[in-house]
């Protein structure tokens, strides 16, 4: 479905007859991924308590969404968090607060201590609790890396070619690892991990939404990298699934099919910048300015080589069907990407008078033969 307009806090359903939580517990409530999660179960009657925690208070738009859903303040690393965990008897857990990047006036350090550390003590209060009998948490299709020799689709037995150069994706792999100690010591709690593709969208507009509607897109010369993206209606979908049902496992979450990168540049109205490959992280960011800066380090590799999932056990085990392929995702994002300014004969001169003049050699002089 890629026409019609849906509302991202309207639930898909449950399976008759699927047991659902008690008392769930949702972490990262104030951004819009885990802020809508609460929305969604907060709606559904069968469960008693929705509590959602943050160390940020949701704005006022999102805490009227949640309804009856109860807000606490906190951050994950506080003990309040397992005080709250075991008083109100919580028996699904579902984390979603994982910082993509180095806060602003942060630390790379600061990062991983929020990352790491805060889902080693979380992983921690539920293995004390007796009543928590579910945890999912939501992880990314980064842990899989991106290089020239990976796999036409990542299973989730696969892991990746190289070590993830990003903080985002060597701190997701610290926190499965954790999760999955966790799943050990406590044989009787199912733990589901969800490697999400990147999230695109007219209100979760990640990193790749946000590279692809740029005006004028710096690619580098020679590839084209492969994008297979989520929608963010079937992102929180999956989560809801698994908060729901929650299947013990590992799922990779993705929409059908590929786009390559030059499609996507194309259906979008943009125009491709093609640079050297040794060029495109200092080229490309000056041509880009403060958009193309803000990338994480592992950002520009996927941007480079893209990298495919396959999803077999989302269907067969998990039970979710994504609503939108990849083509329509994208679709769907460029409908929302309409009133964005298109690219302008003056702004591609501004760009190619950048990349010339760092490409150029020393000393060249325009009009040179």
């Amino acid at each position: 479905m890629a026409g019609g307009e849906r509302q991202l806090g309207g639930g898909d359903g449950v399976a008759e007859g699927t047991s659902v939580p008690r008392v769930a517990l949702v972490t990262g409530a104030s951004r819009l991924l885990g802020g809508f999660l609460v929305t969604r179960l907060a709606q559904n009657p069968d469960i008693e308590r929705v509590i959602a925690v943050d160390s940020l208070i949701p704005s006022k738009d999102m805490l009227r969404r949640m309804g009856r859903a109860e807000f606490v303040r906190a951050d994950i690393r506080n003990p309040l968090v397992g005080k709250v965990v075991r008083q109100a008897e919580v028996d699904t857990v579902v984390h979603t607060a994982m910082l993509t990047r180095v806060p602003r006036g942060s630390s790379r350090a600061a990062m991983k201590d929020a990352n790491v550390i805060g889902a080693m003590q979380l992983f921690a209060v539920c293995q004390k609790s007796p009543s928590v009998r579910r945890v999912v948490l939501k992880s990314t299709s980064a842990v899989y890396g991106s290089t020239s020799k990976d796999p036409a689709k990542f299973t989730e037995e696969m892991s990746a070619r190289r070590r993830p150069a990003g903080a985002y994706a060597r701190d997701s792999i610290e926190v499965e690892g954790y999760a999955r100690g966790l799943a050990r010591r406590r044989p009787d709690l199912a733990l589901s991990i969800l490697r999400l593709a990147p999230i695109v969208g007219p209100r979760l507009n990640g990193t790749i939404g946000r590279y692809v509607t740029t005006p004028v897109v710096p690619t580098v010369a020679g590839r084209d990298a492969r994008f297979q993206l989520l929608h963010e209606h079937d992102a929180l979908g999956a989560l809801e699934r698994a908060a729901l049902t929650g299947p013990a496992g590992t799922f990779n979450i993705a929409g059908d099919g590929v786009v390559m990168l030059s499609q996507a540049i194309r259906r979008l109205g943009r125009i491709a910048m093609p640079i050297p490959s040794a060029l495109f992280h200092g080229a490309g960011r000056s041509a880009m300015g403060p958009i193309m800066r803000s990338y994480t380090q592992e950002q520009p590799e996927y941007f480079q080589f893209g990298c495919g999932l396959d999803t077999t056990r989302m269907r067969t085990e998990l039970g979710f069907e994504p609503s939108w392929t990849t083509a329509e995702a994208l679709a769907d994002l460029a409908r929302a990407a309409r009133a964005a300014p298109l690219p302008t004969d003056g702004l591609v001169d501004r760009v190619e008078r950048v990349l010339l003049d760092v490409v150029a050699p020393r000393g060249w002089a325009k009009g040179d033969a």
